[in-house]
């Protein structure tokens, strides 16, 4: 009788492990260490102590990509680590780094949402707008993602998790990662790179690359907020 009990308890003990609130619960404690992490390491220090200086070369550019991802997916503002990676390799080992550490931090990311957290949120998607996002980031992955990424707005890390929860595929969230991601890194990189000469052409082009956009995206985020309020 007792070990009728033991065997019938063990697969119910491993389905509620597995189950797709169980792993939304690791998904958020995961995400709250990150969290926890950042606050009391302050990664934020590279721009002011720069980088170790045993670490140099490739080495370093690759160190630094791993550890901008890791810093992404837990929530450090990508603008202060673009700034960072300019500011310690250089506009184009920077522009490198910075984008392969945006691409790693979006995978890790994504991947994350998808095992941990999709079939828990996908139920949930009942709103009018929910089926909305989840619908444009399901059908249309590629083109939807890029958006988001080359105008500002959308944060980081909320596009991770939405793409995640969507229908979305691996190779189409990557691609428009990377792509999108280009023109908004490079303009931080180069005035990472730049900031010693804040009156430099280089500068001051790197300051109008990363406005523009953004005031891009504030008008047509004030335009669509009225077109709603008014239907």
């Amino acid at each position: 009788m007792l070990d009728a009990n033991r065997s019938g308890t063990a697969p119910a003990l491993r389905r509620a492990l597995l189950s797709p609130y169980a792993r939304l619960s690791l998904l958020v404690a995961l995400l709250a260490a990150a969290a926890v992490c950042v606050l009391l390491f302050e990664p934020q220090r590279l721009l002011t102590q720069g980088w170790p200086p045993r670490l140099g070369g490739a080495a370093a550019v690759l160190v630094f990509a791993v550890a901008y991802g890791l810093c992404a997916v837990a929530f450090v503002p990508r603008p202060l680590l673009n700034l960072a990676a300019g500011a310690l390799f250089g506009s184009r080992l920077g522009l490198t780094s910075a984008l392969a550490g945006t691409v790693l931090g979006a995978g890790v990311a994504f991947g994350l949402g998808r095992l941990l957290g999709q079939d828990a949120l996908r139920p949930l998607l009942r709103g009018r707008w929910l089926k909305a996002v989840d619908s444009q980031l399901s059908r249309h992955g590629f083109r939807s993602m890029l958006a988001a990424r080359l105008f500002p707005g959308v944060p980081f890390c909320v596009a991770n998790y939405c793409a995640a929860v969507s229908r979305m595929g691996w190779l189409p969230f990557l691609l428009a990662t990377g792509l999108g991601s280009i023109p908004n890194t490079a303009a931080y990189a180069v005035a990472g790179a730049r900031a010693s000469a804040p009156t430099s052409p280089a500068f001051m082009a790197a300051l109008a690359a990363v406005a523009v956009p953004a005031l891009a995206g504030g008008v047509v985020a004030w335009r669509k907020r009225h077109q709603l309020r008014g239907r």
